[in-house]
């Protein structure tokens, strides 16, 4: 009697290998795929974050107010108070994010613990009886990954004359005309160099015009 034909073992050994590689490279091609994709996710995602970030600057300083945060030795008003890595103003924030009125606005370039940077804003209620500003919850990640930045200020000063550009806002008395945020990021989206017009308004002009005249505001 004939024996049933089969495979040897060798042919099934030889089988398993080239279904090994196939499955290797079925893998590979997953993988690389997968991490394609997710690396443009994340891409879009910083860039969102980054335009997100621009806009929420651009829109509230234009709109920054002349509203007292401070005062100085003399009991004169400070309206916006501003450093290399920090700057505070009052401006009004969106109705459709629930906090609505001016508030007080602390910008900051905050250590993030891993030789970088993160850009965080907090927020303060400003009761009407003259009582200290009141915190609104915690300060908000605007921009994180940051290896380095500044701020710096533009304007005129209380003689009427021009101030170049400057790492501190010396005056608080009256609002820059321009402000210039500069970021380094970690990635490749990058920040593109901000120069923000602060809004002329009406109460400016009128503080402008007592400075430079040498009197006090009304």
């Amino acid at each position: 009697m004939k024996r049933a034909a089969g495979f040897t073992l060798l042919e099934v050994l030889a089988s398993l290998v080239l279904l090994a590689l196939l499955l290797v490279g079925v893998y590979s091609g997953i993988r690389t795929a997968t991490h394609s994709v997710r690396s443009g996710s994340l891409a879009i995602e910083r860039i969102d974050q980054i335009r997100s970030a621009q806009q929420f600057l651009r829109r509230e300083l234009t709109q920054s107010l002349t509203q007292p945060i401070s005062q100085t030795d003399h009991g004169e008003p400070i309206y916006f108070i501003g450093d290399a890595h920090e700057m505070r103003y009052v401006a009004p924030l969106p109705g459709y994010l629930g906090k609505r009125g001016p508030q007080l606005q602390r910008l900051q370039l905050v250590d993030d613990g891993h030789d970088g940077f993160r850009l965080e804003v907090s927020l303060a209620s400003l009761p009407p009886d003259g009582k200290p500003p009141q915190p609104l919850g915690e300060p908000q990640v605007l921009l994180d990954h940051i290896t380095s930045g500044s701020f710096s200020y533009r304007g005129i000063d209380g003689k009427g004359d021009a101030v170049p550009w400057s790492a501190t806002w010396a005056d608080g008395r009256l609002l820059p005309q321009l402000v210039r945020i500069s970021l380094q990021t970690q990635d490749r989206a990058g920040w593109p160099e901000m120069d923000v017009p602060l809004r002329v308004n009406p109460a400016q002009s009128l503080l402008q015009r007592s400075l430079i005249r040498g009197g006090t505001t009304p």
